[in-house]
C-alpha cells in the first residue's frame, strides 16, 4: 500500500526551486533537461550561439570532474563551451555589476520619494532567485510593490545580447540563440517568463544547469581537467570582483 506523494497528500504549489528533485528519496522526480534541444541548436550553422556563465558555476562545475569543491574552473568552462560549439561566451558577472548599480539607483530614488512624503513602499527587497520572487508573488502578493523592478543578472545580460550587442554588431536578434549556464532549475522557469522578452521573442532562449553542462562535456569525451584556460569575449565578458562576490 506504499505510494509516492507529499506529506499528508498536500498538493505541491510549485515555485520551480528544484528542491523536490534534490531530496526525492526514490528518484521519481528529476530535473527537466535540455541537452537534446541544445545539441540540435549547436548543429545549426545559420544561428550565432552565445553562451553566458553564471558566477557560481565557475566554482562548482569542477566537482563533476573530480576536482575539489570550490576550485575555480572559469577558463576550462569557456574552452569546453567553445569545443561544444559556442560562437561567443559572455560572463553573467558583467550584468551582476549592472544589477548592483541599477538596484542602488532604484533604492536611492525610493528613499528620495519617501523623504518627500510621496507614495513609495519601503523597504525594497531584491533577489536573483526566480523561485524566491515567485514565492513572494504567490504567497505574499501584498509585498510585490516592495520588490525591486530590476531583472536578475541573467535577464539583464540576455536583454543586452538581444538588443545592445545585436545592434552594435548589426545582427538580427532572431539569428541569435542565447544560452545560459546556470546553477539551478529555477533559471529555466525565469527564462520562460513573458516579461523577459520583446515582440513575443524571449531574451533567454535556453538554460542548462551545471549538471547538464558536465553531462554534455562527458558525453563528448572532452578531457575537462586538462583543458587550457579560455577567456570571455569582449565586451560583455568584462566584470569586477564585486560582481563575482555578488553572484
Amino acid at each position: 500500500k506504499t505510494n509516492v506523494g507529499t506529506p499528508g497528500e498536500i498538493p505541491l504549489d510549485c515555485i520551480y526551486c528544484g528542491q523536490c528533485a534534490t531530496h526525492c528519496p526514490t528518484a521519481a522526480i528529476v530535473e527537466k533537461h535540455n541537452i537534446e534541444d541544445l545539441e540540435k541548436v549547436l548543429l545549426d550553422s545559420s544561428k550565432i550561439k552565445i553562451f553566458q556563465i553564471a558566477p557560481s558555476v565557475r566554482f562548482t562545475a569542477g566537482e563533476a570532474f573530480g576536482l575539489e569543491p570550490g576550485t575555480l574552473v572559469e577558463g576550462k568552462i569557456i574552452t569546453a563551451l567553445r569545443k561544444l560549439g559556442a560562437d561567443l561566451v559572455f560572463d553573467t558577472t558583467f550584468s551582476a555589476d549592472l544589477t548592483i548599480v541599477e538596484e542602488a539607483n532604484e533604492l536611492v530614488e525610493k528613499i528620495k520619494k519617501k523623504i518627500k512624503r510621496e507614495s513609495e513602499k519601503l523597504p525594497m527587497f531584491t533577489s536573483c532567485c526566480p523561485s524566491w520572487v515567485l514565492y513572494i508573488e504567490k504567497y505574499y502578493p501584498e509585498l510585490i510593490s516592495n520588490l525591486s523592478s530590476c531583472r536578475s543578472p541573467q535577464g539583464m545580460l540576455s536583454s543586452m545580447i538581444k538588443t545592445y550587442y545585436a545592434e552594435k554588431k548589426r545582427i538580427l536578434p532572431e539569428n541569435i540563440v542565447n544560452i545560459s549556464v546556470m546553477p539551478c532549475t529555477a533559471k529555466k522557469y525565469e527564462a520562460q517568463r513573458s516579461e523577459l522578452g520583446k515582440n513575443r521573442q524571449l531574451d533567454t532562449d535556453m538554460v542548462i544547469t551545471t549538471n547538464e553542462f558536465a553531462r554534455m562535456v562527458k558525453q563528448k569525451g572532452i578531457d575537462f581537467v586538462n583543458l587550457k584556460d579560455g577567456e570571455f569575449d569582449k565586451a560583455l565578458g568584462i566584470s569586477s570582483g564585486a560582481g563575482v562576490i555578488f553572484g
